[in-house]
């Protein structure tokens, strides 16, 4: 962060000791009823899985009101996911109101929100064996949504590389292959991502993002129900478990595996997919 030499007001102190105010208060948010879910997922059988090889992508599938999960496979892995409806590639991933109403990572009992207009909840988090890790004293959790995702534009910009396996530059490809999309096509549907797996903060003194090694190990997993039908795209990302870099052909990388299962019909008796959001878009008109 840069300094000016402006000096310090006297009343500098006193500006800084102003307590926060939450801008979100999520109290009055839909719970999701994990007690069904979990139920539901007890009885649920595997219908589908794919193995999202290492520094590459893969797209899914995923009906409303089934599960998937992700697992990282043969050695620490962590990956970006985006997710869509599967009928309407508009309506995706808002990272940043996710962010803004759950906070900079999230974990079970929490959701993935989608784009405006519609702006509801896509998949909600049901399992995270990362759950005990918490905020550690740099500042830094798991499963973030602050970071974007590593892209062969920010790495021509720093560093004038022209590297092709980064987690935008896979996502693209997965989704042009599965939709039958050009890449010029596809690149614009390629949003930011939750960082599963991602060890993430902000430093203290300049505010900037960092990753760690994350402390993902094989078997650890986070497991999704599907609140509206999904199209999900998942990088394994080329900087393995991002403890030195996130672009490279060196780190250690490993593949990521998705699982999709199917409850019982009647496991969900009573469950609705959320229905777009409410607000009357002509009082803004």
């Amino acid at each position: 962060m840069s300094q000016t030499s402006r000096p310090a007001p006297a009343d500098a102190a006193a500006r800084r000791a102003v307590k926060p105010v939450i801008c979100y208060p999520n109290e009055t948010l839909p719970a999701p009823d994990l007690a069904l879910y979990h139920a539901a997922r007890a009885g649920a059988e595997k219908t589908a899985e794919v193995l999202v090889p290492a520094r590459d992508a893969a797209c899914f599938e995923v009906p409303a009101g089934h599960f998937f999960r992700i697992t990282s496979v043969e050695g620490p892995q962590v990956g970006d996911l985006n997710l869509w409806h599967r009928d309407d590639l508009s309506e995706r991933f808002y990272s940043g109101k996710t962010r803004a109403l759950h906070g900079t990572h999230i974990t079970t009992g929490e959701r993935m929100w989608t784009s405006f207009p519609k702006m509801r909840p896509m998949a909600t988090l049901v399992e995270d064996t990362l759950g005990w890790y918490g905020i550690d004293e740099f500042g830094g959790s798991v499963h973030d949504v602050i970071g974007t995702r590593c892209d062969p534009y920010t790495g021509n910009l720093l560093a004038g590389s022209q590297y092709h396996h980064c987690c935008h530059s896979n996502l693209t490809r997965a989704l042009a292959d599965h939709a039958g999309l050009s890449l010029a096509e596809a690149e614009p549907h390629v949003h930011d991502v939750l960082n599963v797996f991602m060890c993430t903060g902000f430093t203290r003194d300049t505010g900037q993002y960092f990753m760690k090694k994350s402390p993902v190990r094989p078997g650890d997993y986070l497991e999704f129900f599907a609140e509206i039908p999904l199209l999900g795209a998942l990088s394994a990302c080329p900087g393995g478990d991002c403890s030195s870099e996130h672009s490279s052909d060196s780190a250690a990388c490993y593949p990521l595996l998705v699982e999709v299962f199917a409850p019982a019909e009647a496991a969900l008796q009573g469950w609705q997919s959320p229905e777009c959001n409410g607000y009357d878009q002509s009082h803004g008109r």
